[in-house]
């Protein structure tokens, strides 16, 4: 319920353009907004995903519950700077979205 009568903003990824998607959307009258594909990554987490990612990879878990800890142990190793500096780094990737559509 939450969910109805929302906005997302989409780019052409394809897990947002499925028919499952499609769907979802209609169902819960959620109004599609397309961003556009060259615009600038404006989500700072996104390098944190990156990074967990990376540790994920190469830890090699070899069933879930070590996949598990290793998720917990990377997401629980990302020091506060860098999080600070992510969010830091916003007006700057304004600025640049800004300059960029000019």
């Amino acid at each position: 319920p939450f969910v109805s009568h929302s906005q997302l903003y989409r780019n052409n990824d394809p897990k947002h353009t499925s028919q499952q998607a499609a769907s979802c959307f209609q169902t819960n009258k959620i109004t599609v907004m397309e961003w556009p594909a060259q615009l600038l990554d404006l989500n700072p987490i996104g390098n944190l995903w990156g990074d967990i990612k990376n540790v994920i990879s190469e830890a090699k878990s070899r069933n879930p519950e070590e996949l598990w800890k290793v998720v917990k142990s990377s997401c629980a190793g990302i020091p506060v700077y860098s999080c600070q500096k992510l969010v830091d780094s916003m007006e700057h990737r304004w600025e640049a979205v800004l300059k960029s559509s000019v």
